[in-house]
């Protein structure tokens, strides 16, 4: 069996990819089908040897390779709130960095991509439109937190509500009780006025007559102010 040869490059070794002209870091070395590849920068791809040169053997123009240090406000699992959403919660469940360069300007933006907790609706926000509400790590317990607690406020609410209604009942229980005992109390002084006007009539008593004037007083009393009696 032929022993198999050393690999071309190892790592820490500074290359330039060729087909690119960009220069970097090997970070793994693999044997794969008969053949070494190589790993730059912590990529996803591999490289041939074929594909790469080291730097100091390198002939070619070499592209200079930005590097670019994002930190991130945000991770998988948070809980935030969104401008605009009012107390609705969302989870970050993804997020991108957008570069751009122009000539005379550059900038990076961050885009979250979150799920709202209450039905699972798709949003992208920016990080300035995000509020941390609760980590990743506590987020879950938040939830249920914010869920008994809901429980609890929509059972007092349930509370209260009852005795809102047990009062309008027992209020218009009262009302009508207080128009009955008023209509029994006009009845009771219609027929006492009318007894002493046939008195009146009979014996021609101002004493009855006196009597007559203070049921009327009281009459209207009751009638224009509700059974309060007349200043």
């Amino acid at each position: 069996m032929a022993k198999r040869r050393k690999p071309k490059y190892k790592i820490g070794d500074t290359v330039v990819i060729t087909i690119y002209g960009t220069v970097g870091r090997v970070t793994d070395v693999k044997w794969l089908d008969g053949k070494y590849v190589y790993e730059v920068n912590k990529s996803d791809g591999l490289f041939l040897e074929s594909a790469l040169q080291m730097l100091s053997e390198y002939e070619g123009t070499v592209v200079e390779q930005e590097q670019i240090d994002i930190e991130y406000k945000f991770f998988f699992g948070d809980l935030v709130q969104v401008s605009g959403y009012g107390a609705d919660l969302f989870k970050v469940v993804g997020f991108r960095t957008e570069i751009w360069r122009y000539k005379e300007d550059a900038w990076e933006d961050v885009i979250y991509e979150l799920s709202r907790v209450s039905d699972g609706e798709w949003l992208e926000a920016g990080e300035e439109e995000l509020t941390l509400v609760a980590d990743a790590e506590s987020a879950d317990t938040f939830i249920q937190k914010l869920g008994l607690l809901y429980l609890v406020n929509k059972q007092d609410q349930a509370v209260k509500n009852t005795n809102l209604k047990n009062l309008i009942r027992k209020a218009e229980f009262e009302e009508i009780e207080r128009k009955k005992e008023k209509k029994e109390l006009i009845d009771n002084l219609l027929d006492i006025f009318n007894d002493y006007r046939i008195l009146y009539e009979l014996f021609h008593d101002q004493e009855y007559y006196q009597v007559m004037r203070v049921i009327l007083r009281k009459l209207e009393s009751l009638v224009n102010n509700d059974g309060k009696s007349p200043v």
